[in-house]
């Protein structure tokens, strides 16, 4: 019995390690919408560069700093300025989530509004696997989702004592989340929208 306690647990934590470095699913396959959930500036640029390559695709960055604008992101993400307008019918900067969990409600939001029958999501590989769960709660039944990771920087060589701390505690927000216990943000105020406000930008927690 102690032996299946044990083994389930490690168990979850291998699959979850499998699950987080999964390449990005079907790249031949369109999306209506691509989902940005922040936390580093490789997202919002892979995120950008997605929306550039498909001219009908729609963008939210989800959990942006309360003052940034598409222009920040931009310029953040390392790409030229004119991208900024290039975009901007298409992308929309999110303002009002904090958690993952929130990410969640912002994008099922936008997602209700534009119509959106299926989403690219863009996050960190670790981070995907609750982004995913949190998104199928949250978005209306039959949306298809695409993961699309992003490998963080510290994350690209071999794992140190920091990365599998950092990977032992997002497989432990995992299991929270998979419980209902994950903490819901700042709810979402319909009046006031998604609407870019002017200021610098800062990445929100993943």
């Amino acid at each position: 019995m102690a032996l299946l306690a044990l083994a389930l647990p490690v168990a979850g934590f291998l699959w979850f390690l499998q699950a987080a470095a999964a390449p990005p699913a079907g790249g031949a396959l369109r999306a209506e919408g691509i989902a940005v959930l922040t936390g580093g500036a490789d997202r919002v640029e892979t995120g950008l560069r997605l929306l550039l390559a498909d001219g009908e695709a729609r963008l939210i960055v989800s959990g942006a700093h309360r003052d940034a604008t598409l222009q920040d992101l931009v310029r953040v993400a390392g790409l030229p300025p004119d991208v900024a307008d290039a975009v901007a019918g298409r992308a929309t900067v999110g303002h009002d989530a904090a958690s993952t969990r929130g990410n969640a409600a912002e994008i099922a939001a936008w997602a209700r509004r534009e119509g959106i029958g299926s989403v690219r999501v863009v996050t960190a590989g670790y981070h995907m696997p609750r982004a995913l769960l949190e998104l199928r709660r949250a978005l209306p039944p039959g949306v298809a989702l695409l993961p699309h990771p992003v490998t963080p920087a510290p994350m690209r060589g071999r794992a140190g004592l920091r990365e599998w701390r950092l990977l032992a505690g997002e497989y432990l927000k995992l299991l929270g989340a998979w419980l209902g216990l994950s903490r819901p943000g700042p709810a979402l105020n319909p009046e006031r929208g998604l609407a870019p406000r002017p200021g610098a930008t800062q990445d929100a927690r993943p």
